[in-house]
């Protein structure tokens, strides 16, 4: 498998598993003790995620911090989520061998100069939000909950054409 086979799986193993997350804590209860701290993990995903489509289209981003002051309610961050991850696949669907090694430069969010090829931040967009998941799955074992199955083999078993 090439590379690029590669990139397009994981950004829709990545919407796979955010998908399956949001479900588990739609019935999160709004005084959960975690639920502000899940919500806050969350949007820093979508903000970093906002970030990094910026850097790839070669545009400002406005994001002073990797987080906004106010979250919004789960239910729209799930809507932003998704928005975001189809973006994310679709591109990822688009780039050609060229693109993928094409070096980009661009500004961090604290100033300092950066560069990464395209291929890279995209691998580390779908790495970022496994991580944040992770983080948000050990909050609800925490909280005496459990946190739904969002391993890659069970995408790739599971997914329809992953």
């Amino acid at each position: 498998m090439s590379v690029l086979t590669h990139l397009r799986m994981l950004t829709r193993y990545a919407a796979w598993a955010n998908a399956r997350l949001f479900d588990a804590l739609a019935s999160l209860p709004d005084d959960a003790p975690a639920r502000p701290r899940i919500v806050k993990t969350l949007n820093h995903a979508w903000v970093v995620d906002r970030i990094w489509k910026a850097h790839l289209e070669g545009v400002q981003h406005g994001f002073t911090d990797r987080n906004t002051e106010t979250q919004p309610p789960l239910a729209s961050l799930r809507e932003a989520q998704a928005q975001s991850d189809g973006w994310y696949i679709a591109y990822a669907d688009a780039l050609g061998e060229a693109a993928h090694d094409e070096i980009v430069h661009f500004q961090f969010v604290d100033g300092g100069a950066g560069a990464m090829s395209r291929g890279h931040m995209l691998l580390h967009v779908v790495n970022h939000k496994t991580y944040h998941r992770g983080y948000v799955a050990e909050m609800l074992y925490a909280m005496g909950g459990k946190p739904p199955v969002m391993d890659l083999p069970v995408f790739l078993r599971d997914a329809p054409q992953a």
